[in-house]
């Protein structure tokens, strides 16, 4: 499937999605807002997929919404990208709730400004790795306007209540080193080494039992709005279906064999 404003690269079992309007620091665009919902259902059809990576061409991972091009949808006789009837019916949100309902492991590499949308962007992915460069922000209410993509659901779980509600009334910038500190982000590393890192860390992840890795975000991220109890109850169901698999005959034979073991996905 081809895409214009983005690169959805596959290799090794890791898709790497690079949002590419590089000269508007990958703001989104309407045709790029109708082509994330594409790549990313690609990438969720895709069997011999098991992990995302999401990042921007520099020098920008994402700037936000391209607001220029989305007030020019309301000029009469613009032009406006195909829609199906579903896509007119689509939340505002609904990019941020893909990346967040992926089941396969999602790392953002940060490598630039993540404003607004590509802030929430960044949150919906399960690891984000940023480099000394990366830069964090949103100004929604300085536009008379709130955060939206899941930015007030996922920045209170990761850095608090308060400390959520201090970025989202200030609008301040937080670069590389605060996310860290506060919790934004799982690790900095150098600029050129930001794509280098994440893959490696995409590689390693790969290597597990693909059922099991989508069954550990499942779960995890229900426990999050659940109790104990409830919780056990749907690691049980997960941990039944793991026990169903032959990648889990696999693992056990690697165990004992003491080898690495090669999973399928089955």
């Amino acid at each position: 499937m081809s895409y214009e404003t983005i690169i959805l690269d596959k290799e090794e079992g890791i898709a790497t999605m690079t949002l590419n309007r590089p000269a508007k620091l990958n703001a989104v665009s309407p045709a790029m807002w109708w082509e994330l919902s594409r790549a990313i259902e690609e990438v969720r059809t895709d069997s011999e997929i098991r992990v995302l990576i999401l990042t921007g061409t520099d020098p920008g991972f994402c700037a936000g919404a391209d607001i220029e091009e989305t007030l020019m949808l309301a000029v009469p006789g613009a032009e406006v990208p195909p829609r199906t009837r579903e896509q007119m019916k689509e939340p505002v949100g609904i990019a941020g709730l893909r990346f967040a309902q992926l089941q396969k492991p999602t790392l953002a590499a940060v490598n630039g400004v993540a404003a607004g949308m590509g802030f929430s962007f960044a949150l919906a992915c399960d690891i984000r790795i940023a480099s000394e460069k990366a830069r964090f922000t949103n100004v929604f209410v300085r536009v008379g306007l709130i955060p939206d993509n899941g930015l007030t659901y996922f920045l209170p779980r990761l850095v608090g209540l308060a400390k959520a509600l201090e970025l989202m009334y200030t609008g301040d910038r937080v670069d590389a080193r605060e996310a860290e500190r506060i919790g934004l982000v799982n690790r900095v590393v150098p600029h050129d080494d930001l794509l280098k890192v994440t893959k490696d860390m995409a590689k390693r992840i790969a290597q597990a039992a693909p059922m099991a890795l989508e069954l550990t975000k499942w779960t995890t991220t229900r426990a999050l709005n659940t109790d104990l109890e409830q919780t056990i109850l749907l690691e049980t169901y997960a941990q039944k279906v793991c026990l169903e698999t032959e990648d889990f005959q696999e693992g056990l034979k690697a165990f004992m064999e003491k080898r690495p073991p090669v999973f399928k996905g089955v």
